[in-house]
């Protein structure tokens, strides 16, 4: 409670909770089915319908109603960004802390194979992993939490490098602490912070990579609605229907943003240094 005590004094942060909320709740209510109608239904009387009492949001080509796709497109992206997030976070922060422990070969080799993975464009690395495997959601799950496992990692190892060194982790030792206590409650326990600040920029580049993907054709598969699907189904109705293309694009930059703003105040709260500035 004090953590959202202080994101809501904070300027960013009470702005990032606002677009989260409400985006979070409409994809909660997508992902549970409760849309004013059903998004798979075609109607084809109702094709193309502007924005009006009965459809909020308008039509699509198929007569679908545009705020019920929207909904669940909204689910289904932040389900594929939190999980393939989640995964990147987890794998990355072993990877960063045993590298920073154990050092030797082990810490090169972890290291340098990251090195590997950050020397491809992000897209492009998410693309040639979905190219090898099969298109769907979790592939793209998959290819967006090795595209950014290495970022994890090189926030875990750094600060795990300088702990590691200092005075309680020495006395930790003395008195028997196992490795696996050390590792988790000391080193871990000190990167909370930095872990979640980059967890939720994250979810912003993530949300953007899945939306390429599914722009592709290479993430979400029709008839199941996605951001960037519907992006690109509205790419040869923008004159006709531009509610189509305004709509989805809309979602895609206020989550950018709440993800982007969540992280700059959850950076200036954790950070000791913002809060003497601000005192």
């Amino acid at each position: 409670m004090s953590l959202l005590r202080a994101l809501w004094d904070h300027s960013a942060g009470r702005i990032s909770l606002v677009i989260i909320g409400v985006l979070g709740l409409a994809a909660l209510l997508g992902l549970l089915g409760l849309t004013p109608h059903d998004p798979l239904a075609q109607d084809r009387l109702a094709r193309l319908q502007a924005p009006s009492g009965t459809y909020l949001l308008g039509t699509d080509l198929f007569g679908r109603d545009m705020l019920s796709r929207l909904m669940e497109g909204i689910g289904r992206s932040f389900k594929v960004a939190l999980l393939s997030v989640s995964l990147a976070a987890t794998l990355g922060t072993v990877l960063g802390l045993t590298a920073a422990w154990f050092g030797g070969l082990w810490d090169g080799v972890a290291m340098r194979s990251m090195d590997v993975l950050l020397a491809f464009p992000a897209i492009l690395l998410a693309l040639l992993i979905v190219a090898i495997l099969q298109p769907g959601v979790w592939t793209s799950v998959l290819a967006i939490a090795i595209v950014y496992t290495p970022i994890f990692t090189r926030v875990a190892r750094g600060p795990a490098l300088s702990l590691k060194t200092r005075s309680f982790v020495d006395a930790a030792r003395t008195f028997g602490s196992s490795r696996t206590y050390i590792l988790s409650r000391h080193l871990l326990g000190n990167l909370v912070a930095p872990l979640t600040v980059q967890f939720t920029l994250a979810l912003a580049w993530a949300l953007l990579t899945e939306a390429a993907l599914s722009f592709l054709s290479l993430g979400t598969q029709p008839p199941h609605p996605s951001l960037g699907l519907m992006l690109s189904d509205s790419r040869n109705l923008m004159e006709m229907a531009p509610w189509l293309l305004i709509f989805p694009a809309a979602v895609i930059m206020l989550a950018v943003l709440g993800f982007n703003l969540l992280g700059d105040a959850l950076r200036d709260i954790t950070d000791p240094k913002a809060q003497r500035g601000r005192a």
